[in-house]
């Protein structure tokens, strides 16, 4: 029987075809908060629900590097096409990179979201 993981964002199977989907949701989500800039002032709520996801995804991509990195050599792994419901063969190998390097892309902005709120404290 499959076993799931990160919702979504990555599926895995115990039969020797698909083993593991990976939606490119994440790389969009980061690069759509690295494009905006917050507000000067905002509101504790505010800044509360954008930390809050960020650990999500933070939480969400540690699992897929999990998932990719424990999978057997001769497991394939296919990719979520942007904008469909359609999945391509992938390298394993390349993909495990690819998400190794977002999951360090998240963990850069949470390190500057907790600097600047450690900034506006000190002020």
């Amino acid at each position: 029987m499959g076993r799931g993981a990160a919702g979504s964002h990555a599926a895995k199977q115990e039969s020797p075809g698909v083993t593991l989907a990976v939606g490119q949701q994440d790389q969009r989500d980061l690069n759509q908060m690295s494009s905006q800039t917050p507000p000067r002032e905002e509101r504790d709520g505010v800044k509360l629900c954008d930390k809050e996801e960020l650990n999500r995804k933070i939480k969400e991509q540690k699992i897929i590097v999990d998932e990719l990195s424990n999978l057997k050599k001769n497991r394939k792994v296919y990719k979520l096409q942007r904008n469909s419901n359609i999945l391509f063969l992938v390298d394993r190998t390349q993909t495990l990179s690819e998400c190794k390097n977002i999951l360090d892309e998240l963990k850069k902005a949470h390190q500057e979201m907790e600097n600047s709120e450690k900034a506006k404290i000190k002020k």
